[in-house]
């Protein structure tokens, strides 16, 4: 939200900078985004009076114009020639004028110039020239009371500060200048500022006018209070005076018309949201309620929706004209031509509302503030304030104010204790009992004369809660406000009072840090990306799989809930790819949301490029799946049960054929392991075929500790074993083999050589396999081992068709 400095001195006096403001309110809770001047730099800038308009001689869209810049030059002595193209250009216009010397935005120097022949002596400026504005239609034209000669950089205070903060969700009351106001005044310990503004007069009789009157609730408990006036007569083809649309424009806001800038200073000066609706477009008093199924409203950005049932609307006899702390409906629209307005401001319970837009691909200023919360008793001083700002600016005149309400269904008044000593036991440290409640008087909190309990409870105070702040309603909620305004930064770390109870930490679960750990010590660099992503890479990656399709996306390219972590570190690394990264190392651990099943936590990884860094000695070889399955098996080592892991040729759609492992955990699928599809790398552009794995954290990750066995103090036995076996027989299979023989003294098994070649058939190769054997209790002897050979051989010839070389 935007704030400028110069409209929070008219509620509040403060010392502080800029800087100093955003700092102080960053630290009680209101985060400084940023801090840029109301105006670009420009300098030699003044106010001026146009004395004389002509055609200039030579050129059907310039005008010479004669400017004054003082007194003296309203009579023609000292004015100044100005040649201008802007139509509004006219005698007695009090203007902006660069004079010759003048600095303006873009870095354009005004000097002395000759236009078609014709002397000028400075420029007019538009608001645009002035970087006041993003497009402008002529000359910028200043109040008939603008001081001639001023600077305008004076005259309009552009010399002022925005402040950009974020407010949080649970503090909806500061969502206005007035709201920042109560914290700066509660911080500074100043004076707030209410405006003090006249009633406005009202016309009784207005109130007798037929089709326009007081509001029927039909949703009482979504809507319990709905005041309204009516205002007739109203010229809303005047102007915005300059000071509105500064401050609209400081706001991040555009001016569009008398009312509708009024509804919108409103909305940015108090927090409450307001609507106008054009009166002789409404049909029948405003009606309260519930949409029917199905029912549709073109809402004033031109779209139509269809409503169902749960959502607000005010609607009239014709149907909804607005829906109801969202956005106004068209066919009620205010325009230049309306003369008879109504005023709407209603309450709106957050429940009603929150969610609503969002539903409809809407956020607006309003849905924002009834979400978070506003204040139920806002609404008349709110209206009241309305009635007299647009009275100033387009006349017109005003029927009493309506209000119908369900008092029952308003929330009501709430007081909480607060107790002295729970302040020290909760902060840790001593705040003076009158400070504690100092602060929370500046914040507008009252003790509560009918149920003080200082007498009965001595150091505790029961305090009546402001209408405006929803988010205090407990005692922990008054301590967190007495540190906010008191300040974090003055309370001190000092050890704590109580003794630490340090919990077991869980064993099933390998720590995430160390799971990052063991990847970047591999080489590999985290990434953390978007739980969203793009439905088409993500179709494209698991065609047909099901997803969570977002109702409200941040862009068509993130509109999908991701089923994989894959997507993210695919278009991350065609990322690094474009910028000329020839090895690129990525994983994550994230959250997936599989349609049908619980979000499960994954670990991913991506492979790309060379295997070791570009070096003298060589190594510019590609890198493959079995790199990448020594990067994984370092990670499942972690468990203590990697012989418990098997990798199993497979198949995935996404992943290059036969260069495919299902990764199974006595006998579940933990994850995959493969090489991106050949069809993948050329859509996606790849110049190297990435590989890649996924795996459940949560299955593939849990902790198996071995019990502890005494190392045999006897020696070991080593005997090899070559034989040929059919090329599809697999490493995996021989190692099951030769542990199915289950022979006393075997220890466990291992390939060292694989050939193929001259001397061995086509389809067929050699393998060369160790075998460890020892006993705990004694020596093996000779013969001994020799029975546990022959057992093996038997298992090999039986399970894998091996043939033994002699």
């Amino acid at each position: 939200m935007k704030i400028s400095i110069a409209a929070l001195r008219e509620w509040v006096e403060f010392n502080d900078t800029p800087r100093e403001l955003g700092d102080r309110l960053t630290m009680a809770g209101f985060e400084l985004e940023s801090l840029t001047p109301a105006a670009p730099p420009f300098s030699g800038v003044r106010v001026a009076q146009i004395i004389e308009a002509v055609r200039h001689p030579q050129a059907d869209k310039l005008q010479v114009c004669r400017v004054a810049i003082d007194a003296a030059g309203l009579t023609g002595e000292g004015a100044l020639q100005i040649v201008c193209g802007a139509a509004n250009a006219r005698a007695g216009l009090k203007t902006a004028l660069a004079m010759v010397g003048a600095e303006l935005p873009g870095g354009l120097h005004i000097k002395a110039a000759k236009l078609r022949g014709v002397e000028s002596a400075g420029m007019l400026c538009s608001a645009k020239e002035l970087g006041l504005a993003e497009t402008s239609e002529g000359i910028l034209e200043l109040p008939a009371d603008a001081p001639l000669g001023q600077p305008l950089r004076e005259y309009m205070s552009l010399d002022d500060t925005v402040l950009e903060l974020a407010i949080t969700p649970n503090r909806g009351d500061a969502m206005s200048t007035r709201g920042i106001a109560r914290e700066v005044a509660a911080l500074c310990g100043a004076a707030l500022r209410e405006p003090h503004d006249t009633p406005v007069a009202v016309d009784a009789a207005l109130g007798a006018e037929q089709g326009v009157g007081r509001a029927m609730l039909q949703a009482a408990a979504a809507c319990p209070r709905f005041h309204s006036r009516l205002i007739v007569d109203l010229d809303n083809t005047a102007a915005s005076p300059l000071w509105l649309r500064e401050q609209l424009r400081r706001a991040g806001l555009r001016s569009i018309s008398p009312v509708v800038d009024v509804t919108n200073l409103i909305v940015h000066e108090l927090g409450q949201p307001m609507h106008a609706y054009d009166a002789d477009l409404l049909r029948g008093p405003p009606q309260v309620r519930f949409a029917r199924d199905g029912e549709t409203i073109e809402l004033l950005d031109g779209r139509s929706v269809t409503l169902q049932s749960d959502e607000l609307v005010i609607a009239d006899a014709e149907g909804a004209v607005a829906l109801a702390g969202i956005m106004g409906g068209a066919r009620t629209a205010v325009s230049s031509a309306t003369q008879r307005v109504l005023f709407e401001v209603a309450w709106f319970a957050p429940s009603a509302i929150a969610g609503r837009a969002r539903r409809h691909g809407l956020t607006t200023d309003a849905s924002q503030r009834f979400e978070r919360g506003v204040d139920p008793q806002l609404g008349a001083m709110a209206i009241e304030r309305a009635s007299q700002l647009l009275q100033r600016i387009a006349g017109g005149r005003y029927s009493p104010l309506w209000c119908a309400e369900a008092a029952t269904q308003l929330p009501p008044p709430v007081a909480v204790t607060l107790r002295h000593a729970s302040v020290a036991r909760l902060l840790g440290v001593d705040i003076p009992a009158e400070q504690t409640l100092g602060v929370l008087q500046r914040l507008g909190l009252r003790t509560s004369a009918a149920s003080d309990r200082t007498a009965s409870e001595p150091g505790a105070w029961c305090f009546d809660i402001p209408s405006h702040r929803f988010d205090l309603r407990i005692e922990r909620d008054l301590i967190e406000e007495v540190a906010r305004i008191w300040g974090y930064e003055r309370i001190a770390p000092a050890p704590a009072r109580s003794p630490q109870m340090i919990r077991s930490q869980p064993v099933v679960q390998i720590p995430e840090q160390r799971i990052l750990d063991t990847m970047t010590a591999r080489g590999f660099l985290e990434g953390i990306h978007f739980a969203f992503v793009d439905p088409a890479l993500q179709s494209m990656l698991f065609p047909g799989v099901p997803v969570h399709t977002l109702a409200n996306p941040i862009s068509s390219e993130l509109a999908v809930m991701r089923t994989s972590l894959w997507p993210g570190l695919i278009k991350a690394a065609l990322d690094n790819q474009r910028r000329q990264q020839s090895r690129i190392k990525l994983c994550e651990q994230g959250v997936v949301f599989p349609v049908g099943g619980p979000e499960t936590r994954r670990l991913a990884a991506l492979l790309c490029g060379t295997r070791w860094p570009e070096q003298w000695g060589g190594g510019r070889e590609a890198a493959d799946i079995f790199d990448l399955r020594a990067d994984l098996e370092s990670v499942l080592s972690l468990t203590g049960d990697l012989p418990g892991f098997e990798f199993v040729v497979d198949s995935l759609s996404c992943l290059h054929p036969g260069r495919t492992a299902r990764l199974t955990r006595e006998g579940k699928t933990v994850g995959w392991l493969g090489e991106l599809h050949p069809e993948l790398v050329r859509a996606l552009g790849f110049a190297v075929p990435p590989c890649l794995f996924e795996i459940d954290v949560d299955s593939a990750l849990a902790v198996r500790y071995a019990a502890f066995e005494a190392p045999s103090r006897f020696p070991q036995v080593r005997r090899d074993l070559a034989f040929i076996v059919e090329e599809n027989v697999a490493a995996r299979t021989i190692i099951d083999a030769v542990e199915s023989a289950k022979v006393s003294g075997f220890r466990h098994s291992f390939v060292f050589d694989v050939y193929r070649g001259a001397g061995i058939e086509t389809g067929r190769k050699s393998v060369a396999l160790g075998l460890i054997l020892q006993d705990k209790d004694r020596t093996l002897t000779d013969e001994e081992t020799d029975r546990v050979v022959a057992r093996v051989r038997d298992a090999l010839r039986s399970s894998c068709g091996a043939v033994f070389r002699e």
